[in-house]
């Protein structure tokens, strides 16, 4: 065992880059664990300077001096956010607590489809089925219904935070953008100074997220925009609330867009009921769908690093499941890191120095 173990250090660790590295790694994981909720306003405020370093340097490249590109980018991004708090977050809020209230009418017409469905198919489901499947769909409902009372009633904390947080973020977003390259120095300065295999990993990991998050924000706005006006114009209710989800739903590859369909085909046939309106709805949100993924995707990320879907599904669990939202938003991104990693890592191979090749 300590033949294979010295083995592995000497393959793997003997660069003191490698090992340094490694060092780097782990305490990043292990804060990002133990800390990430409570920096969870810094790391936003990060995650949003990324994304508009994109648009400084385009204005920079247009000759643009960097600080008036900051100060418009940044004004950008207020007008932004502004418009989100005071504009799409009550008209989604309002939706919601209007849905809410009509929960017992949904619940009271899915009682009645389920009721017809053993009548026209005997032989595939029995009313036992049906009934069974009522009380469960009851269930959840009124389980939704008490959380979303208590969310309401505990949510004062909340708020207190959310407000603090408007203040916050945007000042952190602008001091990054401000002071991008001081903070990047500093950082630097903290590191070894021949560091060659940790250039490698950050250019190419700076790249690829660079694309990925910009790429990704553009998806959502471009996915979430078109879903709102082909939702209005077909007349289906509840159309803000609706885009948002399909919207954030291409966070999550492959079972964003699955799961989401559900919600939109329940409120479409509650709406409209089985006819030629429903199909328009679906046929309209499918051929949103196809186009994310056949022609906006490969726009979007054709010079990101392609990863299996397996590897994909996992980084989408793994990550999600250590930090929730942000692990599934940074799935992908985290999983090109590491495969940066790994490429990068140098491997010596031989036997150590020291190694007995008659040792046990």
């Amino acid at each position: 065992m300590v033949r294979i173990l010295r083995g592995l250090a000497h393959k793997y660790f003997s660069d003191d880059e490698a090992v340094i590295l490694f060092l780097i790694l782990v305490a990043g994981t292990v804060f990002f664990v133990l800390f990430g909720a409570m920096l969870a306003p810094v790391i936003g405020s990060l995650i949003i300077a990324f994304i508009l370093q994109g648009l400084v340097t385009r204005l920079n490249k247009l000759g643009v001096p960097e600080g008036l590109a900051i100060l418009l980018v940044f004004l950008v991004f207020l007008g932004v956010l502004v418009s989100f708090i005071f504009g799409l977050l009550p008209l989604v809020w309002s939706q919601v607590s209007t849905l809410a209230g009509e929960t017992p009418r949904i619940i009271r017409e899915l009682q009645t489809y389920l009721a017809l469905l053993p009548e026209e198919y005997p032989h595939l489901i029995s009313t036992q089925a049906v009934s069974n499947i009522y009380q469960q769909v009851s269930t959840e409902v009124g389980n939704l219904t008490q959380w979303l009372v208590s969310f309401s009633l505990s949510s004062i904390p909340d708020l207190v935070a959310l407000l603090i947080y408007m203040v916050l973020v945007p000042i952190l977003v602008f001091f990054f953008l401000k002071d991008r390259g001081v903070l990047l120095d500093a950082i630097a300065r903290m590191l070894p100074p021949q560091r060659p295999m940790m250039l490698q990993i950050w250019h190419e990991v700076n790249l690829q997220w660079a694309r990925y998050v910009r790429g990704k924000a553009l998806e959502i706005l471009i996915v979430g925009g078109s879903t709102y006006v082909a939702f209005k114009l077909l007349g289906l209710p509840y159309t803000a609330l609706l885009s948002l989800l399909v919207g954030l739903s291409v966070v999550i590859p492959y079972i964003g867009a699955a799961v989401v369909t559900i919600p939109v085909a329940v409120i479409a046939l509650f709406a409209f009921g089985w006819g030629t309106h429903f199909i328009w709805v679906m046929v309209v949100y499918g051929v949103i769908q196809a186009l994310d993924g056949n022609v906006l995707v490969p726009v979007l990320f054709s010079e990101v690093n392609n990863l299996h879907p397996v590897l994909i599904i996992i980084s989408v669990l793994f990550f999600g499941g250590v930090w929730g939202l942000w692990g599934v938003f940074f799935a992908i991104p985290l999983a090109t890191m590491l495969k940066a990693v790994f490429s990068a890592w140098p491997v010596k191979e031989g036997a150590p120095p020291s190694a007995d090749p008659d040792q046990a």
